[in-house]
C-alpha cells in the first residue's frame, strides 16, 4: 500500500504537504521587530524604502529603481515610462504571464503575440522579425520557468529598429543572462516581491532602470501628491535581508533541480524546459516541464491532481494569451504551435520544495515515479484534485 499512489489509496511521499512559503526567517523577524521599535512601520518616509532602493542598485548594477505595489503595476509604469500608448503595439510572448497582456491593454496599446522557442517555451527572438511592423513600439521579454530569453540579441535586434525593451525577471531575481543579471538588459526591468516570490513581501515590485529619462516619467506618473501604488516601509524592511540571501539561495535551488532532473531523467512525455547551453543561469521560482500526456499515458490534470495528493506542489503553466480570447484585442504576429503546446503541455513546480534536502529532491522524484509505474491503474480513474498546498503553488505572477 506504501507504493500505491495516494489516490489510489496509497500513502503520500509528503503526507505534511509542501514546504511553507515565506520561509521561517529569523533575519526577517528581526527586520519587522526593529521595525516595530523605531516606528518606522508606520511612516510615509522612513528609513527603509530608501536602503532597499539602494541595495537594489547595487545588486542589479543600475542606476535607478522605482519601488511600487506590484510587479504587475511595475510593467505598466515601465510601458508610460517608456511612451507606449494608444495607437502603439507591443509584441509580447503568447505564453506569457497573463497581466503582461492586460497591462498593454492599459496603455492602451495592442499586444502582438509572437511564439515561443520548442526547447524552453519562452519568447522566440528568432520569430520577431516576422511578426514586426512599423506600428510596434516596445518588447516586453520575460524569464518564466526557469527559461531564459537571449537578450543580447533581442536588445541589439530592438535597437536597430527603435524598439523599446522591457525585460520581466519577476520570476528570477538574480538569474544572470548572457553576462548580465536579468532585469538590466532592457530600457526597464521589472521584479516581483508578490506572496510566493523568491523575494517576498505579500505584494510589491519595482521597476530598474539605467535611463534617467525612463525613472522620472515613471515616478512623475506615480505621484499624485504622494506615490498612488507605493511599497511601505515594512515591506521594504522585509525584503532588504531576502535580498542579502538571494545569490546563496539561488546557487540552492540551482543545484537541487540539477539534482531532481538526474532523478527524473528518462521519465516518458516529462521535459525540463531546456536552455541553449552558455545562454546564462536561471533563479527558479517556478521549475518547468514540457509534459506530453501520450507519451507519459495520463491527462494532464490528472497527472498533476495525483502529483499534488503526494504533497508535492505541481500545477499546470499559464494559459496561452490567445487562446480563449478575442482576436481583436490582439494582433497574432506569427503562428503559434509552440504556445499552443505550453498552454496544453506546461507544468511547473513550486520553489519552496528547491530549498530542502537531497532527500526531499527524492520524493519529488518518487511521487513522479509513482504515477509511471501506476498510469495504467491511474488511467480513467476519476482523480480528485486533493491539493498539495495553498492555491498560490499555481504558476501566479
Amino acid at each position: 500500500m506504501s507504493d500505491l499512489p495516494a489516490v489510489l489509496g496509497g500513502n503520500p511521499v509528503r503526507p505534511q504537504g509542501p514546504p511553507a512559503w515565506p520561509l521561517a526567517d529569523p533575519e526577517v523577524f528581526d527586520a519587522l521587530t526593529r521595525a516595530f521599535r523605531d516606528g518606522s512601520w508606520g511612516v510615509y518616509h522612513g528609513p527603509d524604502c530608501a536602503a532597499l532602493e539602494q541595495a537594489l542598485r547595487d545588486f542589479f548594477q543600475v542606476e535607478h529603481v522605482l519601488l511600487c505595489g506590484s510587479g504587475t503595476c511595475a510593467v505598466e509604469l515601465g510601458l508610460r515610462a517608456l511612451t507606449v500608448g494608444a495607437g502603439a503595439e507591443v509584441l509580447l510572448a503568447a505564453y506569457d504571464f497573463p497581466g503582461n497582456f492586460l497591462d498593454i491593454h492599459a496603455v492602451g496599446a495592442l499586444p502582438v503575440l509572437v511564439d515561443v522557442d520548442a526547447a524552453n517555451w519562452n519568447l522566440a527572438v528568432d520569430h520577431l522579425d516576422a511578426a514586426h511592423t512599423p506600428a510596434c513600439k516596445a518588447i516586453i521579454a520575460s524569464h518564466l520557468h526557469g527559461g531564459l530569453v537571449a537578450m543580447e540579441q533581442l536588445s541589439n535586434w530592438a535597437r536597430e529598429r527603435g524598439l523599446a525593451v522591457l525585460e520581466d525577471a519577476a520570476q528570477c531575481p538574480g538569474a544572470l543572462v548572457q553576462g548580465r543579471p536579468a532585469g538590466t538588459w532592457g530600457d526597464a526591468g521589472v521584479i516581483s516581491f508578490g506572496g510566493s516570490k523568491l523575494l517576498s513581501a505579500g505584494r510589491g515590485g519595482a521597476l530598474l532602470t539605467h535611463r534617467a529619462d525612463v525613472w522620472q516619467r515613471a515616478r512623475t506618473h506615480a505621484l499624485r501628491g504622494n506615490l498612488v501604488c507605493p511599497l511601505s516601509e515594512l515591506q521594504a524592511a522585509v525584503v532588504a535581508p531576502q535580498l542579502r540571501r538571494l545569490t546563496e539561495r539561488n546557487a540552492r535551488r540551482a543545484a537541487n533541480v540539477a539534482d531532481l532532473l538526474r532523478l527524473l531523467n528518462g521519465v516518458p512525455g516529462l521535459q525540463p524546459l531546456a536552455n541553449p547551453r552558455g545562454l546564462g543561469q536561471p533563479a527558479y521560482y517556478k521549475l518547468g516541464f514540457q509534459y506530453d500526456a501520450a507519451a507519459f499515458g495520463l491527462p494532464r490534470e490528472a497527472f498533476i491532481a495525483a502529483v499534488r495528493a503526494e504533497g508535492i506542489a505541481l500545477a499546470a503553466g499559464f494559459p496561452a494569451a490567445h487562446v480563449g480570447r478575442s482576436p481583436r484585442r490582439f494582433r497574432q504576429g506569427t503562428p503559434l504551435g509552440e504556445a499552443e503546446r505550453a498552454h496544453r503541455g506546461c507544468i511547473v513546480l513550486h520553489h519552496p520544495v528547491l530549498l530542502g534536502t537531497t532527500a526531499e529532491m527524492d520524493e519529488v522524484a518518487r511521487a513522479i515515479r509513482k504515477m509511471e509505474e501506476y498510469r495504467d491503474a491511474l488511467q480513467g480513474c476519476q482523480i480528485p484534485d486533493k491539493t498539495g498546498g495553498p492555491d498560490d503553488v499555481a504558476a501566479g505572477e
